[in-house]
């Protein structure tokens, strides 16, 4: 068995953000997507689990000035303009944002600039399709 690593920590963890993913009504693939970028940023990986057994953000990972509560108020903010309500609603899915923000995060560490366009142009009505 050399060569073998098992860290029954990454599991557990990996297992419990799938479970967020089902709440927030996201698949499988799409959960194993934001893993896979997970694992490769330390940072945002320690965020998750923070955010896991904490449910509320560490605030530590930062790229070009935001943070991860950047992204999930930027994501709410995009809820209300879509859901013409002013406000996030009792229907309001926060789990789904909150892994929204994740993925934001790691896709904004590839390619910082367009995503500082995306935060700071504000919401036009064909800016986000």
């Amino acid at each position: 068995m050399n060569g073998i690593l098992y860290d029954a920590r990454k599991v557990k963890l990996y297992e419990r953000m799938q479970a967020l993913c089902v709440l927030a009504g996201e698949s499988d693939a799409w959960g194993d997507t934001l893993w896979n970028g997970l694992l490769e940023d330390k940072e945002l990986m320690e965020e998750m689990a923070y955010y896991l057994d904490h449910h509320c953000f560490l605030g530590k990972s930062r790229c070009e000035g935001y943070t991860l509560i950047d992204l999930f108020v930027h994501e709410m903010d995009l809820y209300n303009v879509i859901a013409d309500s002013g406000k996030n609603t009792e229907s309001c899915n926060k789990e789904a944002m909150v892994l929204r923000a994740f993925r934001a995060m790691i896709e904004m560490k590839k390619d910082p600039q367009r995503f500082q366009r995306k935060l700071s142009d504000g919401f036009g009505m064909d800016k986000y399709v």
